[in-house]
């Protein structure tokens, strides 16, 4: 079993600094490698060495393998933990680390390249009895072929890109006509995204609710799960609301679930942190999605309810360590909600905002935790992912943590740029998700651009504040007008 004493994160922004955190806490020296954009980024500064490695796009320095483990070597590290996004997900990548006399933080190449590829993921669990949306078992690249099974299967049908993620190569077709365009533009994208053409055909369930569940495996066949997640708050298939636990899951159903996201590990030979993302009908009935075979972004959640560090956990079991716990010892104390707090515009479709960050103050206070990788000044870069940080709350039940949230959100003061704060906001005052009444459906049905509109809030104060000096004048209480100038959250206020 070998110690690590030096680690080198493969990554940027706020999961470098999260990772690197923990490392010193285990007298793990650290070392970043950064691009020229990121020269005087948070994780530079805080690593105890770090290393250019290009120039600002990521095809040219955070995606060059080569240039990573050159680092790792020049520097002396033993090991490199991808994070999330770039190379964690890259079987070639984990194995030229391996090759290289370096411990990668993460699962086997083997067990990467099966759960990467979608049919093959599918297949192997389909040998543990886990549940499967009804569709294709095998890519498919002829439209015809694809329009007849598509038939069988009845629509409306999702399209997939089998090396795909991030909703890309992916198309929703609601009928026959619409078939054969859809799938050639499918195509197209995945042969553009990931070099992969070949795409699979699925039941579409409309109504559905997508949970996760985070296991660990160690190198020794234990396998454990760390509970659910829900994730069916999106945009673009890609999510901006997490939390844990799921509010819809019985005890008996998320046993059931939590078998089947094991299993479907065990099918994989799975060691380290992985997600096992299911698809959940609206009548409860489950199916498996895809694995994740890396830290999440939403971690924090499961952190919180389970009081783990996975990043700890992930090295340890990196270095050869058991699991320190059994599958009866792991308990769920509490509930945790996470925002990612992106650089978007979701009055404008959700689409990226550049610019300097001109105020920025996170919120504080018990059971508020705010990960991230920028300060006050600092300029959003346009090469990469539009994620500024993750805003994490934490109390003993569900109603408690969103209050909690609502308050968090309204301290955190960011000027500048658009935020998705204000959608977050919305999400947490409206009734579907309070009840737990939501699908991945949420964006689509309830959410208008204009409700974030600043003209419909201005009109919206101008009303407020008329009445309130109508009530003034008959009644003489001018709190009131102070009362309705403040229920503005600092985040909008300090939008100029």
């Amino acid at each position: 079993m070998k110690k690590i004493k030096k680690l080198l994160v493969a990554n940027r922004g706020e999961i470098a600094l999260r990772i690197m955190r923990s490392a010193k806490e285990m007298g793990i020296s650290t070392v970043a490698v950064f691009s020229e954009a990121d020269r005087n980024a948070m994780h530079v500064r805080f690593a105890d060495e770090a290393i250019c490695i290009g120039p600002p796009p990521s095809n040219q320095s955070y995606l060059v393998m080569e240039k990573i483990i050159g680092a790792a070597k020049q520097t002396g590290a033993d090991a490199i933990h991808p994070g999330y996004g770039f190379l964690s997900e890259n079987e070639d990548f984990a194995r030229a680390v391996s090759e290289s006399g370096l411990i990668f933080i993460g699962p086997s190449p083997e067990s990467m390249e099966l759960m990467g590829s979608k049919l093959g993921a599918k297949a192997a669990v389909s040998k543990f009895n886990v549940p499967l949306v009804p569709g294709t078992a095998e890519a498919i690249t002829d439209v015809n072929a694809a329009k007849k099974i598509a038939d069988n299967i009845g629509y409306p049908v999702l399209i997939k890109a089998s090396a795909g993620g991030g909703g890309k190569g992916m198309r929703v077709v609601h009928q026959e006509a619409e078939f054969e365009e859809q799938m050639t533009r499918a195509i197209s994208e995945a042969t553009s995204a990931f070099g992969d053409g070949s795409v699979f055909i699925e039941k579409y369930l409309a109504e559905s609710r997508h949970i996760e569940f985070q296991i660990f495996g160690d190198q020794h066949g234990n396998v454990v799960h760390l509970f659910d997640r829900e994730c069916s708050i999106q945009r673009r298939h890609q999510k901006v609301v997490e939390e844990a636990p799921s509010s819809v899951l019985t005890p008996e159903l998320r046993k059931k679930m939590g078998e089947a996201a094991v299993n479907a590990a065990k099918a994989a030979n799975y060691y380290n942190a992985g997600t096992i993302e299911f698809i959940l009908d609206d009548k409860m009935n489950f199916y498996f999605l895809e694995m994740n075979t890396r830290l999440q972004v939403e971690h924090p959640v499961t952190e919180l309810i389970t009081g783990l560090d996975l990043v700890k956990l992930q090295i340890k079991i990196a270095e050869g360590e058991k699991l320190p716990f059994t599958q009866e010892d792991i308990k769920i104390r509490g509930h945790a909600i996470e925002v990612r707090v992106c650089a978007e515009d979701p009055a404008n479709n959700f689409l990226p905002d550049i610019g300097t960050l001109k105020t920025y103050k996170r919120p504080q206070g018990h059971g508020v935790r705010v990960d991230d990788g920028f300060e006050q000044g600092m300029t959003i870069p346009v090469y990469y992912d539009p994620l500024i940080a993750k805003m994490i709350c934490y109390d003993e039940t569900r109603e408690l943590a969103i209050e909690k949230m609502i308050r968090a959100i309204g301290d955190y003061e960011i000027s500048g740029i658009e935020t998705t704060l204000g959608f977050c906001n919305f999400v947490m005052h409206h009734d579907a998700f309070r009840s737990g009444n939501f699908s991945t459906k949420f964006v689509e049905r309830y959410f208008k651009p204009e409700y974030l509109q600043p003209a419909a809030t201005d009109e919206v104060e101008k009303i407020a504040s008329a009445l309130a000096v109508h009530l003034a004048s008959v009644t003489q209480v001018a709190p009131v007008i102070n009362m309705v100038a403040s229920t503005e959250s600092k985040w909008r206020k300090n939008r100029a």
